[in-house]
């Protein structure tokens, strides 16, 4: 196994390449703006540090969000373009889901993103490996609620500390492809099953159609 991840579901534009056993490279820059510009390079800088080429990749994984609708599709329709050029099955994971396998806790915890619109994505966990809810769009005043002091990892819990008074400041920030290829070829090395890549918005993009525009035609 040769397994390329990518995430683009948060500000961190990351890649790794995992063998099957550990991660070979990786890399992760934080840009929420230039997803687009600087995915592919980071792809190529993998594979450069492996010593491998992206014929000898036999699958990719790639990090479903939830997340900001531009970012998040980067990274989707990227994963899709190679495993199409490629010939080769592309994995879906969920972007929480790496941040909470990332943090290697065994004990009940909360991840917590940047949603905007002063919202957060989150999700909580019985341990690294399980989520118990989630995901969900939610203000953060809501979710503190439902979480109480549960240690907290992500942007959305450093942004909303107030809501997350569990915040643990060592616990990640933002998405790892290292953690989503590890989580990815655990889960199948044991036979699991993993999600188709389908991304998770939770909610309408922030780009609409505006209201009561004029047409223009021609007479």
């Amino acid at each position: 196994m040769l397994l390329l991840a990518l995430d683009t579901a948060t500000p961190a534009v990351t890649v790794a390449l995992h063998d099957g056993t550990a991660v070979l490279a990786d890399a992760r820059e934080i840009d929420a703006r230039r997803h687009g510009e600087l995915l592919l390079p980071a792809v190529d800088r993998v594979l450069t540090a492996a010593g491998r080429g992206l014929d000898e990749v036999t699958a990719l994984v790639v990090g479903t969000g939830p997340g900001p609708y531009t970012g998040l599709r980067v990274g989707l329709a990227t994963a899709a373009a190679l495993g199409a050029a490629r010939s080769l099955p592309v994995h879906g994971l969920g972007t929480l889901d790496a941040i909470a396998y990332a943090t290697g806790l065994d004990e009940p915890f909360v991840v917590a993103t940047d949603a905007r619109r002063k919202e957060v994505y989150w999700a909580r966990y019985a341990d690294a490996r399980t989520r118990v809810t989630g995901p969900a769009v939610d203000r953060p005043a809501d979710v503190a609620a439902l979480v109480g002091d549960l240690p907290a990892a992500g942007a959305g819990a450093r942004l909303y500390p107030d809501a997350f008074p569990g915040l643990r400041p060592d616990l990640p920030e933002h998405a790892s492809a290292a953690a989503l290829a590890a989580l990815a070829a655990e889960r199948l090395a044991a036979g699991q099953p993993l999600a188709e890549p389908v991304p998770q918005y939770l909610r309408r993009p922030d780009a609409r159609v505006p209201a009561g525009y004029k047409a223009v035609t021609r007479t």
